[in-house]
């Protein structure tokens, strides 16, 4: 199974009791294709950056599932269907995840090579004062 990150935008006229209907019924979908809801975020009423659907505002909604293929198929054909959603989008976050984990150890060998390549002081002698120190 795969995290993926789910936001989509419900319009502005939906009340709160309709948002919160949809967003179980997106649990359940999620529940039945085989996939968990790890945490569903209310992000609230914001202003959009462009023009959606002749919307101006928009009800944001993320949810951090774990699932398949299947499952984000699944939950963006219900979204697409739905009249009260007007814009979805879904990352994979296992890809991001793994692109992180290779920069932070391609950071980590560059400071280790940055570290061994500074000179060390000759045997029996004492590593320089910094020159604020020896002025003093």
């Amino acid at each position: 199974m795969r995290n993926y990150e789910m936001v989509f935008i419900v319009r502005p006229d939906v009340n709160d009791d309709d948002v919160q209907k949809l967003i179980t019924q997106m649990e359940g979908v999620v529940a039945s294709a085989g996939g968990k809801v790890d945490k569903v975020e209310k992000m609230g009423r914001r202003r959009l950056a462009y023009r959606v659907s002749k919307q101006r505002e928009g009800f944001y909604v993320l949810f951090y599932i774990q699932g398949t293929g299947d499952t984000v198929k699944e939950f963006e054909r219900r979204l697409k269907v739905t009249d009260a959603v007007i814009k979805h989008m879904t990352v994979n976050t296992d890809e991001i995840l793994q692109r992180a984990a290779k920069f932070r150890l391609l950071r980590a060998k560059q400071e280790a090579k940055r570290r061994r390549s500074k000179p060390a002081p000759p045997a029996g002698q004492a590593p320089a004062a910094p020159a604020e120190i020896a002025q003093a």
